[in-house]
């Protein structure tokens, strides 16, 4: 007989052994295939099919900017639900919140009235939920400090009566502008109280941007219990390095003038919709935006974009009629930009409910190119789940996709506690605070593809998170 017959079984067998390992393989080069080729669907329907750019143009152009409280707020709530009422939701419902109502009032004045110079009126925004000056204004000598630290040295002596200027700038060595904007905005949020302490009567900032230009930059300040409330004006960058640079040759005096003031709460709403989940409808990924925005500009890229991608996810898995196993939720949240108080709400509501949400992703950086996701999460949390996000890192290369950790987002952040993964989406974030809170921050600062790019990312993630969970195998 021929030797090498003797050999067939055992060939065979090993053969056998092995067969199952190659079906595995097989597997799961077929499973890996199949996610690429409905990611690459999920691309093509976003930039054929996607509503996400005449969404933001009704939202923008036809309604404007969208500060809590205010009529515009309430029409974007309208108008947002609507929409999402057409796409053939689940379900799509209100959730009521209470906000606070701050306006603004007639245009500021900031002028430098004695300097070198002689008479200059500054480029000026009141910050948000600052008290106003009253109509006579207020008027004192300017001092300049870069930091609470050289307040605190200076001291009553040389504060008190005085207006205190705030000039620190970002930082330009921060790749990540908005590591930058962390680093410089605690002068906006809290220099009034801080300066107060002192005695002072007023408060200028540098505007929180990574730029030099002319716009001023609005935000939020929060007055510190007990302390009194000064009113707080931003200016801008250039007008910030004018007064600095005026101060180094001698005294200079500013009047102010701001109308600014605050009224009761207002009920406003969360806007609410969901597909419901087929195999696992109480684990919820979420996906949302806020819908509320600064009161200048159009508040486009903060957070039209945010709120027009999450609402486009659900829009795309619908057109692709795509089944989910989990319950996928858009939020939009109210009062991000000047109390959470949507974001709060939400969180309160979740929690006495008891529904548990496997994720939520945010979309607060503006509708610029993606770059991927950043995630955040209570330790354990973080450590179980963030492992089994890598194994996609091949299928979303392709689209310059990362996942790394980092923040999830303010409007999310409430869910934190509640076992949540935490994701903020990411954008190319060089130009962000070109816009962030001004009157710049309009429609046509926003690219169509870029914008619908960013529906795309997120709507992948969202498809990995569902057909997967975040349980490491």
């Amino acid at each position: 007989m021929n030797k090498k017959l003797l050999h067939l079984p055992l060939i065979f067998c090993l053969f056998l052994s092995v067969l199952p390992t190659f079906s595995i393989f097989s597997q799961a080069a077929d499973a890996e295939n199949e996610d690429a080729f409905f990611i690459r669907h999920i691309h093509d329907a976003a930039l054929i099919q996607g509503k996400s750019y005449p969404w933001l143009y009704h939202l923008t152009k036809k309604i404007g900017a969208r500060l809590a409280g205010s009529p515009q707020a309430a029409a974007a709530v309208e108008y947002t639900r609507q929409m999402l009422d057409t796409l053939g939701l689940d379900s799509v419902w209100l959730q009521p919140c209470m906000v606070p109502h701050w306006v603004r009032g007639e245009r500021e004045v900031v002028r430098i009235a004695q300097s070198s110079m002689g008479t200059v009126d500054l480029n000026a925004l009141a910050i948000g939920n600052s008290i106003g000056t009253g109509s006579d204004g207020i008027s004192a000598e300017v001092v300049e400090v870069q930091n609470f630290e050289m307040l605190e040295k200076l001291g009553a002596a040389k504060l008190k009566g005085k207006i205190v200027f705030f000039n620190r700038p970002f930082d330009p060595t921060q790749l990540n502008t908005f590591a930058a904007y962390g680093g410089a905005v605690d002068q906006r949020a809290y220099g009034a109280s801080e300066a107060a302490k002192y005695g002072s009567i007023g408060v200028v900032v540098r505007s929180m941007a990574s730029g030099l230009n002319d716009d001023p930059h609005t935000g939020g300040l929060a007055y510190r219990e007990g302390m009194p409330k000064i009113p707080a004006v931003a200016i801008s960058t250039n007008d910030a390095e004018l007064l600095s640079s005026l101060l180094k040759l001698s005294p200079v005096t500013i009047y102010m003038r701001t109308n600014c003031q605050s009224f009761p709460d207002k009920q406003s709403f969360n806007v609410i919709g969901e597909i419901r989940g087929s195999e696992k409808p109480d684990e919820i990924i979420l996906v949302g935006g806020h819908l509320d925005s600064w009161d200048v500009g159009e508040g486009a890229h903060d957070d039209g974009t945010g709120c027009v991608q999450s609402m486009d996810v659900l829009q795309l898995f619908k057109r692709l009629n795509y089944k989910p196993k989990r319950t996928i939720r858009c939020v939009l949240f109210m009062n991000e930009e000047n109390g959470l108080m949507g974001g709060r709400t939400y969180g309160d509501e979740a929690k006495r409910k008891g529904e548990f949400h496997l994720a939520a992703i945010e979309s607060d950086r503006g509708g610029f190119t993606p770059r991927g996701f950043t995630v955040d999460g209570e330790t354990e949390v973080f450590s179980k789940k963030f492992p089994a996000m890598q194994p996609w890192l091949t299928l979303l290369e392709p689209y310059g996709l990362r996942i790394k950790k980092g923040g999830g987002g303010a409007d999310i952040s409430p869910l934190k506690t509640q076992g949540t993964l935490l994701i903020g989406y990411e954008p190319d974030s060089q130009r962000y605070f070109d816009y962030h809170h001004t009157a710049a921050d309009v429609f046509e600062t926003v690219n169509k593809r870029e914008l619908e790019l960013g529906t795309a990312a997120m709507t992948s993630l969202v498809f990995l998170i569902d057909k997967y969970g975040l349980n490491q195998d």
